[in-house]
């Protein structure tokens, strides 16, 4: 395979860009080699600058549910664009996606959009300590919320801490607000309690995303609640990546835990950048500009995001059997990567959750962050770059979820589970 236009690229984009990327998982620092450029999608694949071709389980990391260059969001796009590309003042189309977003989720009365997901968590953080009159926030190790400065934190010692710094240019004043816990470990999350009587709320990946795919277990969520509810915190889910991935209705529809408050992004604005928060009303009255907690944002609400995200959402509430669908083709593909991999005396761990699926190269199943590093990175690593090679495009790090999407065929499964076999069997 020749890549030699995407290494050049790369050199280039080097020279003006740290890093030469936009964001750092694109930089395959996890996986080794070169990132590739990518020149065009074509429903479920990528085609790069060298006129590579892969099947594509990236999907923009989640937003693609219909692949890409879907045609009824290529047209309302293309519609919206007609009209202006940005205003800084209200339009009908905002409107109209509240209303499909709130209408889908119970936990929820009303939704401010915002332009992407780390804006979002970090809004819907302020508004609880806000709402709450308390400072302190609990996370979980492995749960990635955006990256702003009280998110951006390491665990320490013990089941709980609160946060230190994980990266420069944060101050420690900036995080020791926040507490670490364990994902799927309650305990730890009482210790937190335990430890402070000033917290606001627990934010958590209901399934996470962010650590491989990794659900967190009912019975743990049904503990947060409750502990919520003892203390005076809001629960908030954290959607950005499963919001319209797991299932139409969010996490709260198949955990049987209902949130306080919700953020969203990536499907809801159809492959444009979006973000979005809600809750129920007492606690979005406290927002500004009708309350003293404010946010702002001169882009917010974009009228093409929103044009995208229309579509994106009436598109998949009229096929919403497509969950079903897409989750038996998820099942499918990580089972067949599952028994590949058992035949070549190589212990694989899968799972799913509607759209998106995620496999680890691990003894034992996978339920939070550290189990998650336990991982056998190096074989993955070797993994991506053979598949990368046969044309397959998987995310370029251990730590990421797959994607399906209604453009991933029965035949690219097929392929897919293949070229696993094939590789698998070469790297033993």
């Amino acid at each position: 395979m020749n890549t030699q236009a995407s290494k050049e690229a790369f050199a280039e984009a080097s020279e003006l860009i740290p890093g030469g990327v936009n964001s750092p998982v694109r930089a395959f620092k996890s996986v080794g080699g070169t990132p590739l450029f990518i020149d065009h999608g074509e429903a479920g694949y990528l085609v790069d600058i060298d006129n590579n071709k892969y099947v594509d389980y990236v999907q923009s990391w989640g937003p693609l549910i219909f692949g890409h260059r879907d045609e009824s969001i290529e047209k309302a796009v293309i519609e919206a664009v007609k009209h202006g590309l940005s205003f800084g003042a209200p339009t009908l189309a905002e409107t109209e996606l509240a209303h499909e977003v709130v209408g889908l989720f119970d936990s929820i009365d009303k939704i401010r959009f915002v332009s992407s997901g780390t804006e979002a968590v970090m809004s819907a953080i302020r508004l609880a300590r806000g709402f709450t009159g308390k400072d302190d926030i609990v996370k979980f190790d492995g749960c990635y919320h955006g990256h702003s400065d009280s998110l951006l934190v390491q665990a320490g010692s013990g089941l709980a801490t609160f946060g230190n710094p994980s990266s420069p240019g944060v101050p420690a004043d900036f995080t020791k607000h926040t507490l670490l816990a364990t994902y799927n470990d309650l305990e730890s999350v009482k210790k937190c309690f335990a430890d402070s009587s000033d917290i606001a709320c627990i934010i958590i990946e209901p399934i996470a995303g962010n650590m491989g795919l990794v659900p967190a277990d009912k019975d743990f969520l049904t503990g947060l609640r409750t502990l919520c509810d003892e203390h005076g915190a809001l629960l908030i889910f954290d959607e950005v990546m499963s919001g319209f991935r797991a299932t139409l209705h969010g996490a709260e529809s198949i955990t049987g835990t209902t949130p306080d408050m919700l953020t969203l992004g990536k499907v809801i604005g159809g492959g444009m950048p979006v973000g979005a928060f809600g809750a129920r009303k007492e606690i979005m009255a406290q927002l500004s500009p009708d309350g003293p907690v404010y946010q702002a944002g001169t882009l917010s609400g974009n009228p093409v995001a929103m044009a995208a995200g229309l579509a994106a959402l009436k598109k998949l509430k009229a096929n919403s059997k497509i969950f079903n669908i897409l989750n038996d083709r998820a099942v499918r593909l990580v089972t067949g990567m599952q028994d590949a991999a058992r035949k070549h005396g190589i212990t694989m761990q899968v799972d799913t959750r509607g759209t998106m699926f995620g496999f680890f190269f691990n003894e034992n199943k996978v339920s939070n962050f550290a189990e998650s590093a336990g991982s056998d990175h190096a074989l993955f690593a070797k993994f991506h770059a053979r598949m990368l090679e046969e044309g397959f495009y998987f995310a370029c790090s251990q730590y990421e979820t797959g994607f399906v999407s209604t453009a991933t065929t029965d035949e690219m499964v097929e392929e897919t589970i293949k070229a696993c076999d094939k590789i698998l069997g070469e790297l033993v």
